[in-house]
């Protein structure tokens, strides 16, 4: 994303947000429904997106610019970012749900603690490359082809909506087969190969 002042840099980051969580919404519904688990509302909200996805991209987004001169560093900052923000949010998640977890690594080949696993962190990796030099300047594109204030128009519905589904989701999560699992891993096609109880 192009600097071309601090306001117009946060209201495409804030684009960017929503658009990457319903990408990564996209994403883990369709990766379901491959795996044969059928149509699933993926993550702990209610609405078509999936914040993790979102905030990473922000993140990946405001690394410095330096970085892109140094792919493999990159890369790695990637990785380390994005398994540190999933690591977080999946511990937050089960203490303020009471263990109840909305993935688990736990039969993944070098996981931590079920929170992270190699495979994971590495797709993370390719999909923030990706971002960064794909779907970034793409974006960048895009936006400025729409006016600013219907840029500002939209964002603002965005937010609103936004944080209406975070308020009601953090009353009411959404639960049930293939989104939680309280016992071993269910949001996989491994673990529902494995029959493993959601």
């Amino acid at each position: 994303m192009k600097r071309d002042g601090r306001g117009a840099y946060f209201l495409e980051l804030a684009m960017s947000f929503f658009v990457m969580s319903l990408v990564g919404w996209l994403w883990e519904v369709g990766i379901h429904l491959l795996g044969g688990g059928g149509f699933v509302n993926r993550g702990m909200l209610h609405g078509p997106w999936l914040p993790i996805y979102g905030l990473g991209s922000v993140m990946i987004l405001a690394l410095p610019r330096g970085l892109q001169k140094k792919p493999l560093l990159e890369f790695l900052v990637i990785v380390v970012l994005c398994g540190c923000m999933e690591y977080f949010a999946s511990w937050l998640l089960e203490q303020l749900y009471d263990g109840r977890k909305w993935w688990d690594y736990s039969d993944y080949f070098l996981n931590l603690n079920g929170r992270i696993c190699v495979e994971g962190l590495l797709a993370f990796g390719l999909g923030g490359m990706a971002m960064v030099y794909i779907f970034a300047p793409f974006l960048d594109r895009v936006f400025r082809c729409i006016p600013r204030r219907g840029m500002i128009a939209v964002c603002a519905v965005l937010v609103v909506l936004f944080c209406i589904d975070l308020a009601c989701s953090v009353r009411e999560p959404n639960t049930g087969r293939g989104v939680t699992a309280v016992s071993g891993y269910c949001g996989s096609t491994k673990g529902k190969e494995e029959g493993k109880a959601c």
